[in-house]
């Protein structure tokens, strides 16, 4: 789709592995073998013991073969191309579909380039087909899971988290600015935060976006706020309903201690305490008050709202 600038990741990541390649493609390792062997697709270096190890424009490649193959493209057909015809293809396809996995494939090329242009692009030809909500939810979404997946698997290291993590944000942030004269209710203010240390705030944003949508009034304090801030609030006289996602923190060995320490700031008032995301689950057994609850994800709270 587009040529991977080397220069560009210097002491980031210049090997992959195939292992690589087929955690970041969805290509097994063996087909990848076969599309060597037969086709002569990639053309791999080799470690002095005889182990393959691919650069970033075989990486690149692959996924334009990828993208090409997925839309009726046969490999005997793209083996025929030259890498000039092969990356035009692609960039036509991706530009003029640029719908879900054809899009997921080129975000992950952006991230691994650290490519903006073929990002934004990319995302400016999914809004001819698609409103902001569904974008997220039929393409943000798939991919961000995708990466939690690709992290595992030391594929992904955090310089391409922290690119692709930013850029989404940039969208949810400039669509939720849109909004900003949309408040119709009043009466109730919703307070996103979260925990401390914590930083994984994609999904709080997003929140905040919908809720904004809704008409709702929204504070939005964002990442690694320590809870005794919440007391102003409490304070304040206004309701209040507090909403955290938990994705890293609390640890495990402190989550009990910290909703103790809600349920005690809760206890006697009428505001409300939100907790979603996968750290729920550890605290369920507790006896909490009435008015906090815990949804397992932020798409589980949307349906109550």
């Amino acid at each position: 789709m587009f040529t991977l600038k080397s220069n560009t990741l210097n002491s980031i990541k210049q090997d992959f592995t195939i292992k690589d390649l087929e955690n970041i493609s969805g290509i097994k390792a063996h087909t990848i073998r076969i599309w060597e062997k037969r086709y002569n697709l990639l053309q791999p270096n080799r470690t002095d013991t005889n182990i393959r190890y691919y650069s970033p424009e075989n990486l690149t490649k692959l996924l334009n073969i990828v993208l090409l193959n997925n839309n009726d493209y046969k490999i005997s057909k793209i083996a025929a191309m030259t890498d000039d015809e092969i990356l035009l293809k692609s960039r036509e396809l991706a530009f003029s579909n640029a719908i879900n996995d054809e899009a997921i494939n080129s975000f992950k090329l952006s991230m691994y380039q650290f490519d903006k242009i073929l990002f934004n692009n990319t995302y400016n030809t999914l809004l001819h087909k698609k409103t902001f909500r569904e974008i997220f939810k039929d393409v943000f979404i798939p991919f961000l899971e995708q990466i939690g997946m690709l992290w595992h698997t030391d594929t992904l290291l955090p310089a391409h988290e922290h690119f692709i993590s930013n850029l989404i944000a940039q969208k949810i942030l400039s669509n939720t600015e849109k909004l900003q004269y949309n408040i119709t209710n009043t009466n109730k203010t919703y307070v996103l935060f979260l925990p401390e240390n914590e930083i994984h705030e994609l999904g709080l944003l997003y929140l905040n976006y919908e809720l904004v949508l809704r008409g709702f009034h929204t504070i939005y304090l964002g990442q690694s706020l320590p809870l005794n801030n919440l007391n102003y609030f409490i304070e304040s006289g206004r309701e209040i309903c507090f909403i955290t996602s938990l994705t890293i923190q609390p640890y495990d060995d402190k989550i009990e201690e910290y909703f103790k320490e809600i349920n005690d700031v809760m206890a006697g008032t009428s505001n409300k305490f939100i907790a979603t995301g996968r750290k729920v689950q550890k605290i369920r057994h507790l006896a909490l008050s009435p008015n906090i609850q815990l949804h397992d994800s932020i798409g589980d709270l949307l349906k109550v709202l």
